[in-house]
């Protein structure tokens, strides 16, 4: 095998080992970076900015009021459920320094959805969105743990005439809060004010759990992936290793449509841009396209990432020739494949290679991607980070030869500890001392990975992981439905769209009402685009529905 072009001394099941770093945990990085960088501007949002020194004392604000007001303990679960605001790193930063475990939480899902993250993560906290709080109405009576409520708004961290005027128009004009009674909650802006003493922070090493990143896993239902400070230190170092020839530090601007809350955002665009020093565009609304492209026109960028619809839509848009793309230096499509004619549109359009990658949450996530060598390589995931070993495997867990189809499985020091409380999950997920992606791949003679097929039976929604498993389960509970299979299919804007084929247990049911149903109970992509109606469906001898049969 050819030698990879950052594994200097790379032979097969010996990887190069990134580095030696000075960090030991999460928050040490970050303390290093906020004093490094004290007056430069680390985020900005909505044409606010805010400093590194700035966020150093607002997380710091954040972490005592945690710890000395609410009495968390080091371990304990929070749960954060904003989209991209300059709260958001604030509340990370803050909780992390007070030694919890931040449960990331998807601003869209339902009451149904958070209520099994929050009971399932035994969170004892959360930060809130206004918009999302009546969805958390709902479900407090059946969360006892929940003990403490921080409640945001939009313009919280605007600050002045302008943070308030967003406030009202919010709430008022554009009636985006639907109204909620939670009456112990805490407002946001009171956990960030001076403490009158500050305590000392507990200690947190690279051993200890900074998330519980909420996943499918390979099938059924969400499952929290244990992401230690390790894990997070070692992908974010691992990305630095890739990228220490390409990027400037203190000098590089970031624009961030993709969630914070997504692992792929949190590690790259958080975590490892700002370890950069790099001023870090939060985007909140990334489908108000219009609006994206007219943050884009502001400044120009130096480094991009996002997912195949994002760049697809983008190059859509009439305004899109208006973006002055002349600093761009790295533009990263990860959460799904990146289509050929998006990748070779992009590159005729704005000069720079759309680079693909692959990873899973259970990796913290990124595992392989391509050498930043100039070379276009449409079709591949690229090679292995530094400190990370790949290797196709059968079924029983033997390491296959170059050019054969299997199951692609990773060991690294970013692979996750286990899954939260699931030793039997946990136990399936590994054979030896590598994790089972359950995707079948291939590698080729000069160490390059391709992607045969995906997770079985999993759907690809613009990035989002969606199985079918969990949409059944919630038809199923229809009283006008008898039987139920679901499967993905393709789908011109998002990828793959999930398709139900429903069996009728009441004639009167109809599409549009199980439709409307399924909007209640669940997130938006994963809401089923088409609904067909059938009297049988095809199954095993045992009575298991065969979703790859479905038509």
């Amino acid at each position: 095998m050819k030698q990879r072009p950052w594994f200097a001394h790379y032979e097969k099941g010996v990887p190069y080992t990134i580095s030696d770093h000075k960090y030991d945990a999460l928050n040490d990085l970050f303390k290093d970076t906020l004093e490094k960088y004290a007056d430069k501007t680390a985020f900005s949002n909505m044409g606010v900015s805010m400093t590194f020194g700035e966020l150093d004392a607002l997380s710091e604000n954040f972490a005592q009021f945690l710890t000395s007001q609410l009495h968390l303990q080091k371990g304990d679960r929070i749960a954060i459920q904003l989209p991209n605001l300059l709260q958001f790193p604030v509340c990370v930063i803050g909780a992390l320094r007070a030694g919890l475990i931040i449960v990331n939480t998807n601003p869209l899902y339902t009451a149904r959805e958070m209520e099994h993250q929050f009971h399932d993560s035994g969170a004892k906290a959360i930060v809130i969105l206004a918009n999302f709080a009546s969805k958390l109405q709902e479900i407090v009576p059946n969360l006892p743990g929940l003990r403490h409520i921080i409640i945001t708004e939009i313009g919280d961290q605007l600050g002045g005439v302008r943070g308030m005027l967003t406030n009202l128009v919010v709430k008022h004009v554009k009636r985006m809060v639907p109204g909620y009674k939670l009456p112990h909650a805490i407002a946001y802006k009171n956990t960030i004010k001076q403490p009158e003493v500050a305590s000392d922070l507990p200690l947190v090493s690279a051993s200890d759990v900074a998330f519980l990143q909420y996943t499918g896993g390979t099938t059924g239902i969400s499952k929290g992936a244990v992401l230690t400070h390790g894990n997070l230190l070692a992908n974010a170092m691992q990305h630095q290793l890739w990228l220490k020839n390409l990027l400037v530090a203190g000098k590089e601007v970031v624009v961030t449509p993709l969630p914070l809350y997504h692992i792929f955002a949190m590690t790259v665009n958080f975590i490892t841009f700002f370890m950069m020093g790099a001023e870090n565009i939060l985007i909140t609304n990334p489908r108000d396209m219009s609006a994206f492209l007219k943050e884009m026109r502001k400044k120009p960028v130096s480094l991009f990432t996002g997912v195949n619809t994002l760049f697809n839509g983008m190059m859509n848009h009439p305004d899109f020739t208006r973006i002055d793309f002349s600093k761009l230096k790295l533009c990263i499509g990860g959460g799904m494949a990146v289509l050929r004619p998006v990748a070779e549109r992009w590159k005729k359009l704005t000069g720079v290679l759309l680079m693909e990658g692959y990873g899973l949450t259970e990796c913290s996530p990124v595992v392989c991607i391509h050498p930043f060598d100039g070379k276009e390589r449409i079709g591949t995931i690229g090679i292995p980070l530094p400190d990370t070993d790949v290797v196709i495997c059968d079924e029983q867990g033997q390491h296959l030869p170059p050019d054969t189809d299997g199951e692609l499985c990773v060991k690294g020091p970013q692979v996750m500890k286990a899954y939260w409380n699931n030793k039997k999950e946990t136990e399936e997920a590994f054979v030896g001392a590598y994790l089972r992606t359950g995707d079948i791949a291939r590698m080729d003679e000069n160490g390059f990975f391709y992607i045969v097929d995906r997770k079985k039976e999993m759907i690809n929604v613009s990035g989002f992981n969606v199985y079918p498993k969990e949409i059944e389960d919630v038809i199923a509970q229809h009283h006008k439905v008898l039987e139920v299979g679901v499967k993905g299919v393709p789908d011109d804007k998002t990828t793959e769209t999930p398709k139900a084929f429903v069996i009728k247990k009441d004639p009167s049911l109809t599409e549009k009402e199980l439709k409307a149903y399924c909007k209640k109970m669940l997130t938006s992509y994963k809401v089923p685009r088409h609904i067909v109606f059938r009297t049988s469906l095809p199954k095993t001898n045992v009575g298991k529905i065969l979703r790859k049969e479905l038509e």
